[in-house]
């Protein structure tokens, strides 16, 4: 597939949609075509704001008027299929009878607390998504603005596996993005983590997260945290879930960065 093609599939890439033969023709192309890089991402972006847009947090009201309401309906007593009989006191039809309403409003009330309790969950974690969207949308504009920099200089290599990456770095901005394409996913309870090499001292630049779909051979784009300083190289590492404070891996990638 020529570039010119390769060059039009962002979006469908962007929203999963190509064909796994195409995606992996995509994905090889991506790790070395900055503009394809930043136009999937901008895609992205606008996919999670149109996500966003119709999502619906439960109202603030919602378990009072339930509590409140609840009160108001009469409860029907359950169907035995017998006619009750009369006079009968103590633990017979009547004394049951007498007592149904309020195990079913007590019964009613625990459901009632329990569905505010969801709508409280579901309003926190509406808002979690909302703020995780807007930290995604503040990396991916920094990584587009390194990335687009007139002084943007980049490198790349072979890495582990057959792997490409390339390493983009703007001093104007004294940031660096690390782009990668057909590199597996992390083992199990494993995370890529990355690294700036400050002349042979380690210094973490953060995590590396997937922005392919998955599958085993995935693409990533990585803004590394903090600046660049006078760092000369990056690394990244495989490394358990959370990170670590120095490496604890051989080098997935080792790369200099460009001067």
């Amino acid at each position: 597939m020529s570039d010119a093609v390769l060059h039009t599939l962002t979006g469908a890439y962007a929203l999963h949609a190509l064909p796994d033969s195409e995606r992996r023709e995509f994905e090889r192309h991506l790790g070395h075509c900055a503009a394809c890089s930043v136009e999937v991402l901008e895609f992205a972006e606008t996919a999670t704001r149109l996500g966003l847009a119709v999502s619906a947090a439960p109202p603030q009201e919602l378990r009072e008027r339930v509590l409140r309401e609840i009160a108001t309906v009469r409860q029907e007593p359950p169907a035995t299929g017998r006619r009750p009989r009369t006079g009968v006191s103590g633990r017979g039809g009547a004394g049951r009878t007498r007592r149904w309403p309020t195990f079913a409003l007590a019964a009613s009330l625990a459901a009632a607390a329990g569905f505010g309790g969801v709508a409280v969950w579901q309003s926190q974690e509406a808002r979690d998504a909302r703020q995780e969207a807007r930290a995604t949308q503040e990396r991916s504009e920094q990584l587009a603005r390194v990335l687009a920099a007139p002084d943007a200089q980049s490198r790349s290599g072979k890495l582990a596996d057959g792997a490409t990456g390339t390493v983009v770095v703007s001093r104007s901005q004294d940031r660096a993005v690390f782009l990668a394409s057909g590199l597996d996913e992390a083992p199990s309870g494993k995370v890529y983590q990355l690294w700036f090499d400050d002349r042979g001292t380690m210094r973490s630049a953060g995590l590396m997260r997937a922005s392919g779909d998955g599958g085993l051979s995935t693409t990533y784009a990585a803004l590394l945290d903090g600046p660049v300083d006078g760092a000369t190289g990056m690394g990244v590492t495989v490394e358990p879930a959370g990170g670590s404070a120095h490496p604890t891996s051989a080098p997935v990638a080792l790369m200099n960065l460009p001067a």
